[in-house]
């Protein structure tokens, strides 16, 4: 049976930060972020949005009522949950309108959980061909103010429908999982921002990549020239050059440079959103479907990685028309509202966070199709806006 990704869609916020203009108010050179990060933009989130409305903005685009009918299980994957508790997925449920025979839940392994979201899908589709998955990433990036991983700060969210006979990706078998006990970046209970140790992440996610690859080489005695392009995960677009050159290492063959050329195309739309988290390697997947030199019957490698640590390497061979099933990302980012420095400070600071209090945010500028409209007696409260 053929399992895969059948329709991809993307959601972020209305507004973003030029990281030049960042670089300038922090005394530092812009060529620090935009060459040596590979990042150019970042999402800046207002109060009203958040991984619920994030999620249910993509999921919105993908979904008719045809394709409504058939969902069985809806899977979330964060590490911005808004709940010990309660899923977020339960939230984005009711936004959707799904009916209530939906199993709905949350998944949490940093930056990697959708990848497990998608292998766990592709079990349910196979016991059951007749239902789809959706399954969403979604994820607000937050380091804090004036701190060294500012710049690799971002906000979206990637949806997906994983069932059989897929219109984009038809995922093969063989995959490789890898996990460790480390300490590369964790964010206790009590803290809103991320610790993390970057160098040492940074190594720790190019060794993942090279243990999974060299184990899927071993496993199907594949190489290199079998793939037309390699996806990664990407907190910030020059950690998938790091990846991809450990591998390449001098090489200046007709493999290096087409991998290195379809590695710029999946990194476009990552230099002007920053880092989703659980739907980096995903949003990565749609600038190279969307930007790459592919042709149908294609073998596309995906490198997930979420610290603490977990990676997986897997495959997926492209479908004819795929570019019919995806939403457009250019379109969604050519129309965001740039904002100051001084602005995102204020919206960085007015997130509802861990806060307990009552608080009602005015949602009037925000165009986007839900909205938190504060909390009350402990409870968020979404709407849904009328366009």
């Amino acid at each position: 049976m053929r399992i895969g990704i059948d329709r991809m869609a993307f959601a972020t916020t209305n507004d973003y930060l030029d990281l030049v203009e960042l670089a300038k108010a922090r005394n530092v050179d812009p060529n620090k972020y935009t060459i040596g990060i590979g990042q150019d933009q970042q999402a800046v989130v207002p109060p009203t949005q958040d991984i619920v409305t994030l999620g249910a903005a993509a999921a919105q685009k993908l979904l008719t009522p045809a394709l409504m009918k058939n969902i069985s299980t809806l899977i979330v994957a964060t590490e911005s949950g808004i709940d010990n508790s309660k899923a977020a997925a339960i939230y984005i449920k009711r936004l959707l309108g799904l009916n209530d025979f939906v199993r709905t839940v949350e998944m949490k392994e940093a930056c990697y959980s959708a990848t497990a979201g998608i292998q766990f899908a592709r079990g349910i589709v196979a016991l059951n061909p007749q239902e789809t998955v959706l399954v969403i990433a979604s994820d607000i990036a937050r380091y804090g103010l004036d701190t060294p991983g500012e710049v690799t700060q971002g906000a979206g969210a990637v949806a997906m429908l994983i069932s059989q006979n897929p219109h984009i990706l038809n995922l093969e078998d063989t995959t490789v999982p890898y996990s460790k006990d480390i300490m590369d970046f964790w964010r206790p209970l009590y803290a809103t921002e991320a610790l993390v140790d970057g160098k040492y992440s940074t190594n720790v996610y190019i060794d993942f990549f090279k243990q999974t690859f060299t184990r899927y080489q071993q496993l199907t005695g594949r190489d290199l020239a079998d793939f037309a392009a390699i996806a990664f995960h990407l907190p910030f677009t020059k950690m998938g050059k790091k990846g991809l050159e450990s591998l390449l290492g001098e090489r200046k063959d007709e493999v290096a440079s087409r991998l290195r050329q379809q590695l710029k195309a999946s990194q476009i739309y990552s230099r002007k959103v920053g880092n989703l988290y659980t739907g980096s390697l995903y949003l990565s997947l749609m600038s190279l479907l969307q930007n790459g030199n592919l042709n149908v019957g294609d073998r596309i490698g995906l490198f997930s990685y979420g610290s603490g640590a977990e990676g997986e390497f897997y495959t997926g061979i492209l479908e004819e028309g795929y570019q019919n099933y995806m939403s457009n990302v250019e379109m969604d980012l050519a129309r965001r509202h740039k904002v100051s420095v001084a602005k995102y400070e204020q919206l960085f600071n007015n997130q509802l966070g861990m806060k307990s209090e009552d608080v009602e945010f005015d949602d009037r500028n925000d165009p986007l199709p839900f909205v938190l409209k504060g909390q009350k007696n402990h409870q968020r409260i979404y709407l849904i806006k009328k366009n």
